[in-house]
């Protein structure tokens, strides 16, 4: 399941790579309504009419800003997976390490697509397809996880599994306590022992 397919992507020129990594930054850390296209070619050193050339105007850099964010989440999170053992509980927490670890390196702010839908909640905009895709995704990866490991109730195991995640990469953007993602991961750990799974 794929949350770029069917979007009109662009081909990424050298210039419109560093507009890219400028728009990604600022939207990150300031919010994707606040960032106008005018910093942004400033950040990026290029100009406006650069920008408008290659992306058409803000509303597509926000869908790249997006989707080059779920690309690279997708293959920073399947190496971790990946490396576990097949058909394990070490896999479904992997999920959790992976996060932790994304979120050192890349996400202080908390999770980029729960903070995107905060300002676009609109399924017209384009973008909108990505933010609700990657979260369809991941509710998708936790449930065939779970089908992995226990015959029954893997539906229900991959939703409480998917809340714990969400949860801790809100609190985690919010910094409401030390290591939210370390205490969900925790929660995750003894919720599949008390349903026969263990790592």
């Amino acid at each position: 399941m794929g949350t770029t397919e069917g979007l009109r992507r662009i081909t990424m020129t050298p210039a419109a790579r560093r507009v890219l990594e400028a728009a990604g930054r600022l939207f990150y850390e300031r919010g994707i309504h606040v960032v106008g296209v005018d910093l942004i070619a400033a950040e990026a050193r290029v100009t406006k009419k650069t920008i408008y050339d290659r992306y058409g105007g803000k509303e597509q850099i926000v869908v790249e800003y997006l989707a080059d964010r779920d690309e690279r989440w997708r293959a920073f999170l399947a190496r971790y997976v990946d490396a576990a053992p097949p058909a394990s509980a070490a896999r479904i927490l992997a999920v959790f390490d992976a996060s932790r670890a994304w979120s050192a390196a890349y996400g202080p702010k908390g999770c980029s697509m729960v903070n995107a839908h905060a300002e676009i909640s609109d399924p017209a905009h384009p973008a909108y397809p990505i933010i609700t895709g990657q979260k369809q995704w991941m509710l998708a990866l936790f449930t065939r996880l779970a089908g992995d490991v226990t015959s029954e109730g893997a539906g229900d195991l991959g939703r409480t599994l998917m809340l714990l995640h969400e949860g801790a990469l809100v609190a985690q953007g919010l910094g409401v306590f030390a290591d939210p993602i370390g205490q969900a991961r925790r929660d995750a750990e003894t919720l599949l022992a008390a349903a026969g799974v263990h790592p």
